[in-house]
């Protein structure tokens, strides 16, 4: 039997709380369907962040077994290091990795404007990292501490550098994670590939924590 007309236009006029319930009910079937401990982002990335930590900790042995041969050295090399700026750029990545988490968390909740925008600044505190790190490359080639210089800028230029390595890579897939949020190609409903990103920026953020405070902290004091 045909509809009546009131009948079509109620119809349309509950179809976005149709669509909101079939959002509602696939979310629930998708959050069924995952393991009980299933990862942000999922396990591939985390199988590759325990490979990447996995690099970065011999590296920090290495540097600690060095620094024990050579202590005189390591401290009187470690004070040529800026601590304002490796401290300033420790805020930086924390301040940063909060926005991307933000951002995340705004995604999972449909808010894809402060998503976006949070996913943004994120990008933003990369590049500033960046630049700071660049300048202060700038300053120790132009002194004359370059790899070759003694055994702790040899362990600084290459722990130092990979993980400048990850925080471009890292910026670069921020970018591309806030216009994917913004064209629509991550949603509340798909948006693991996004979560993905947000974990390897993170684990950029836990790889600084601990290369600050063995390079730029032991064995020295105050600012410079």
């Amino acid at each position: 039997m045909a509809q009546s007309v009131p009948e079509v236009m109620l119809g349309t006029l509950n179809l976005p709380r149709m669509l909101a319930r079939h959002e509602m009910r696939r979310n629930m079937k998708q959050k069924q369907e995952q393991p009980l401990f299933y990862p942000p982002g999922g396990i591939l990335i985390w199988m590759i962040l325990s490979i990447e930590m996995l690099t970065f900790i011999p590296a920090l042995i290495a540097f600690f077994a060095y620094r024990s041969q050579e202590l005189e050295l390591f401290i009187r090399s470690s004070k040529t290091l800026s601590l304002s700026i490796g401290t300033i750029n420790t805020a930086i990545l924390i301040i940063g990795g909060w926005f991307v988490a933000e951002g995340m968390r705004n995604l999972r909740l449909n808010r894809k404007d402060r998503a976006s925008s949070m996913v943004w600044l994120g990008a933003l505190a990369g590049i500033a990292f960046l630049f700071l790190k660049g300048f202060e490359y700038f300053q120790k080639l132009e002194a004359g501490y370059g790899l070759n210089y003694d055994t702790f800028f040899t362990m600084y230029w290459l722990i130092t550098g990979f993980h400048f390595l990850h925080v471009v890579v890292g910026t670069v897939l921020l970018v591309i994670a806030a216009n994917g949020i913004t064209g629509g190609r991550y949603t509340q409903s798909d948006h693991e590939d996004a979560e993905t990103i947000g974990v390897f920026w993170h684990m950029c953020d836990l790889i600084w924590i601990l290369v600050f405070p063995a390079l730029y902290v032991l064995g020295r004091g105050g600012f410079s």
